[in-house]
């Protein structure tokens, strides 16, 4: 019985009920009639159920011990009442040195329930019993109490016992229960809004619990999910919930599953998939419902409401109100906040404005440990209100309040993954300030309003990244296999492993990535008039694009004026411009038969002729006393060949990010030479690479030149770093599914994306004539990535590079013709309109300041 017991307990232990229950039924057949029928973390944390107590005793004292580990794994498996009654049934046989088990164990039900203020009573009486007693169970007990804490808000009691909890369990050898208390700590940092810190931390225990608790990793995945979810990175959370969801189910963890369904709800919602979040809240509920998890049930059905539709605004606002009730109930203050303000913003959404200023004015003060979600919230509730009101101001200080700690969140990540993802977390409030803005009728406060809501990453310089073992190791054989792929696709060849193997190895850094600290506060935000005075100085006009709510604006600033237009619908647009790319990329280094060719080159008309009917002719007036043009794309118009339309071609032109990345790029650049001799590099497998670089040798005599075999990875980032001028004549790749991983391809192997971040100094000047490196992903915000992107972040002045293929003969004559402008002292823009003037497929871009 006693084995049978401790194996029970090493089930349990590894995340394996079901399998714990069936030894435990066992071991109690033996001692009198089998009965019929029939850890992780709760609300983001580690629990612990199992319980090993040891020693002597009759009879009774070993049934109580078995019915006390049977209750809790009946309980996991979904039959809560029946964990109850088996725990009932061990009081009444446990002697009293051993009641403090069953108080423990009763008190982790409760808190797998999410009762909280009833777990926290048994857990109480639970720990002075032990204190002189079973120090192994005092760790549990501690473990289990940090929980509570975590989930009430109290983030120093919760730190305090899981540290404990953690000596203890050192000091007895119990390393489970140690990793399981160094999760409750991490999650700690996730909730003082330390994300780096957490997924540092996460990272620890996934290699603790790999070793000493393997079936406890789905829970580890939940949590990383939430980390993932608090910095907006919706789909890479969603992948790690799918895995996660899929262990709870093989180990039959139900309360767990559920959980992982409700997060996932989250990433629906967050996308914009209503259904989708109705569905997966709905079966989350169920679940919960059944293990009577009452707290986790609202939760649930919040979370339903909060994915129904506009037309439901009436009914969700009083359903919203009695959660809000229920929640304030159990003692959940920042779940009945979170209702109590949904309930708001659907009685503004439904006109009931009296009833939305009463139930706003019956909210409380929201604390700093309020959830950054809440905080939100309250800041976007109050500005629809103020809106709905006719109060512009007060609704637009809201909006700025509430974007400020977006931007203070931004401030703590270092990774250029998180601090372009979490743009998301203020698209709502974003989205209302610049409406808002737009209903005032000022062009100039719409423009500083989308500035405030664009390419806020930019305002923060991304941590140079890690250079630790695992992140070098991971590098170089990533490196290594990218090189094999290579042989192999030159060869016919295709090995599946070897991507997969490299998808493995991309996600290891990226990872390693998410754990950089932020530097604190990043760039103001840029004022229109700053703006004008920079386009006054080099005589060009500013076309800021915004799609909102499905149609295309322009902001144009010219001659010292800023005005609003209305341009089109947004989606035929980004559809013309993504079959340009198309057709661009057919006609580029391939023999077409003629036939195919005039019905590509009539298509790259048409869609020319689209971008410029709904963009450039109603500018037009606008723009024709200017010089130079810069362009602020956005979303999918960001991989328009602006150089191509008529209006543009031959004029020197730039497109940014945003005004602010155009104007910190100017006041950054630097004359061409001082930073030393230019920098020529030649990748392989490109017939006109070497041809290329000594053809700008001539013109830049004194140019340092890389390559065959000198053009490796290290050595190029040696000479990139603050490098004033770079050329690169090599193959490029963009990722769009991990563009982190971007690349050229060099003597030894691909330069990354990821590569740019290890420089220590910005170079000043990149050209890029390598195709598709020009291309970016665009995320919430017009937050952008790819390989140009990530030069732009790091502080490079202008990159020159092109978001589709160009043929080889194009590329060499616009880039010599390039060269030989810049030699002589023309500014980049200049440069590159003359040298592709005459190549109506000359795509090349110039990004910053030019």
């Amino acid at each position: 019985m006693e084995r049978l017991h401790r194996l029970s307990v090493e089930a349990t232990d590894n995340g394996r009920p079901a399998l714990a229950a069936r030894r435990l039924r066992r071991a109690l057949a033996l001692l009198e009639s089998a009965p019929e029928g029939g850890s992780a973390p709760d609300g983001g944390s580690a629990a612990d159920g199992g319980s090993a107590v040891e020693g002597g005793g009759g009879a009774d004292d070993l049934v109580a011990r078995v019915l006390t580990s049977l209750a809790h794994a009946e309980a996991e498996q979904g039959r809560t009442e029946l964990g109850m009654e088996l725990l009932d049934r061990a009081q009444r046989r446990a002697p009293p040195a051993e009641l403090a088990i069953v108080h423990a164990q009763r008190g982790l039900m409760h808190l797998r329930m999410g009762a909280g203020t009833e777990a926290l009573r048994e857990l109480d009486i639970a720990a002075p019993m032990l204190a002189g007693g079973d120090r192994v169970e005092l760790a549990r007990v501690l473990l289990n109490r940090s929980v509570i804490h975590l989930m009430a808000g109290r983030i120093r009691l919760a730190r305090d016992d899981a540290r404990r909890s953690a000596q203890v369990a050192h000091a007895q050898g119990h390393e489970v229960i140690a990793a399981k208390a160094l999760h409750n700590d991490g999650y700690c940092d996730l909730l003082l809004g330390d994300v780096p810190a957490a997924l540092a931390v996460f990272a620890r225990v996934d290699r603790l619990y790999e070793d000493v608790n393997p079936g406890f990793r789905p829970v580890l995945a939940l949590d990383r999910a939430r980390a993932l979810l608090a910095v907006g990175l919706t789909d890479e959370a969603g992948r790690t919930l799918d895995r996660a969801i899929d262990g709870f189910r093989r180990q039959r963890l139900m309360q767990d599953y559920a959980e992982a369904e409700l997060a996932r709800a989250q990433c629906a919602l967050d996308a914009g998939r209503l259904a989708e979040a109705r569905a997966r809240a709905r079966r989350a509920e169920t679940h919960f419902r059944r293990r009577g998890s009452t707290v986790w049930a609202l939760r649930a059905a919040l979370m339903r409401l909060r994915g129904e539709e506009a037309g439901a605004a009436g009914r969700v606002a009083r359903r919203a109100a009695e959660l809000s009730a229920g929640f304030a109930a159990f003692d959940m203050a920042d779940d009945a906040e979170l209702a109590r303000l949904v309930s708001v913003r659907a009685l503004i959404a439904a006109g009931r404005l009296p009833e939305a200023t009463a139930a706003a004015a019956g909210g409380v003060v929201v604390s700093r440990r309020a959830s950054l979600e809440v905080r939100l919230m309250r800041h976007l509730a109050a500005a629809e209100l103020a809106g709905a009101h006719g109060e512009r101001g007060l609704a637009l200080r809201r909006v700025r309040a509430g974007l400020a700690l977006v931007h203070s969140h931004r401030g703590r990540l270092g990774s250029l993954d998180l601090l372009t993802g979490v743009a998301a977390l203020g698209a709502d409030l974003a989205a209302y300030g610049l409406t808002t803005a737009l209903a005032g009728g000022s062009a100039r406060q719409v423009f500083a309003w989308s500035e405030r809501c664009r390419a806020q990453a930019f305002r923060h310089r991304p941590t140079r990244a890690p250079e630790d073992p695992a992140t070098a190791e991971a590098l170089a054989e990533l490196r290594q296999l990218a090189e094999r792929m290579r042989a192999d696709e030159a060869a016919g060849r295709r090995q599946p492993g070897l991507r997969r193997r490299c998808l493995e190895l991309e996600q290891v850094i990226r990872e390693r990535g998410w754990q950089l600290p932020g530097v604190g506060p990043g760039l103001a935000p840029v004022s229109v008039g700053a703006v004008e005075e920079a386009l006054a100085a080099g005589d060009q006009a500013m076309v800021s694009l915004l799609n909102v709510r499905g149609r295309l604006l322009a902001l144009v600033l010219a001659r010292g004026r800023c005005r609003l237009y209305e341009l089109s619908a947004y989606e035929p647009v980004a559809e013309a411009a993504r079959r340009l790319a198309g057709d661009l990329n057919a006609q580029a280094g391939r023999i077409l038969r003629p036939a195919l060719r005039e019905v590509i080159e009539a298509s790259v008309r048409r869609q020319l002729a689209t971008i410029t009917d709904a963009v450039m002719a109603p500018l037009r007036q606008a723009l024709s006393g200017a010089r130079g043009i810069v362009v602020i794309p956005t979303m999918g118009l960001s991989a328009v060949p602006w150089g191509l339309l008529p209006d543009l071609r031959g004029r020197p032109l730039v497109v940014a990010p945003s005004a602010l990345v155009w104007l910190s790029a100017g006041r950054g650049r630097e004359p061409y030479g001082p930073g030393g001799p230019p920098v020529l590099v030649a990748g392989p497998g490109l017939d006109h690479a070497e041809t290329e670089v000594e053809r700008l040798a001539a013109v830049h005599p004194k140019a340092r030149r890389l390559i065959g075999g000198l053009a490796t990875v290290s050595a190029t980032l040696d000479a990139l770093d603050g490098a004033s001028f770079t050329h690169f004549a090599a193959h490029g790749h963009h990722e769009r599914e991990n563009v982190f991983f971007s690349r050229l391809d060099l003597a030894d192997g691909p330069l990354m994306a990821y590569d740019l971040q290890r420089l220590g100094r910005a170079p000043g000047h990149v050209v890029l004539s390598a195709c598709d490196v020009g291309q970016a992903v665009v995320r919430a915000g017009d937050e952008l990535l790819g390989f140009t992107a990530a030069l732009l972040y790091l502080g490079t002045s202008t990159v020159i590079s092109s978001p589709t293929r160009v043929p080889d003969h194009v590329a060499e004559e616009v880039m010599t013709a390039y060269h030989r402008g810049v030699a002589e002292g023309a500014a980049p823009a200049d440069a590159l309109a003359a040298a592709s003037a005459g190549e109506p497929a000359a795509t090349f871009m110039c990004f910053g300041a030019g």
